[in-house]
């Protein structure tokens, strides 16, 4: 099992949401056998399993909070999950996991860190995405590279 894990998050029929998926497809060539991308629509609980035995964790997704301009890259760890409610579904029940894996003893990444884009329409079913976060795609997957890197650098 790979050290660190890249998990690209979404639904690629759903428009913008596919925006973390993407972005861990272009992401993958090229990485260090130390780092796994994986590509899901999971969220939650079914997350444990995919974060137990991991030394970090590189989430990318679409949020919408309406408070950023379409194709905003922003970066939430766990500890803002009470100060953002509810901005992606795949976010919903992570401080829960977080907790669970704790009182059960599951060992857990020691980093968790998540590149979430401001997307304009994450609901509609149809590919491809929508004019600023197209354009804004290859900024997030340099920024995850940024991460990835200095994680790189630090061990």
């Amino acid at each position: 099992m790979a050290a660190i894990l890249v998990l690209g998050l979404g639904n690629d029929i759903l428009g913008d949401d596919a925006v973390g998926i993407l972005a861990a497809r272009e992401l993958r060539a090229g990485l260090p056998e130390v780092v796994e991308v994986v590509e899901s629509a999971e969220a939650g609980l079914a997350l444990l399993e995919r974060f137990e035995g991991r030394e970090r964790v590189l989430i990318l997704d679409s949020i919408m909070t309406r408070q950023c301009e379409a194709g905003t890259i922003l970066e939430l760890g766990p500890e803002d999950f009470g100060k953002v409610a509810a901005p992606s579904p795949h976010y919903a029940g992570l401080p829960e996991v977080l907790a669970l894996a704790g009182r059960l003893g599951i060992p857990f990444p020691s980093e968790i860190r998540i590149l979430a884009m401001e997307v304009e329409d994450p609901f509609e079913i149809r590919e491809g995405l929508t004019p600023k976060v197209g354009a804004a795609l290859p900024g997030f997957v340099a920024r995850a590279k940024e991460v990835l890197a200095g994680w790189g650098d630090e061990g």
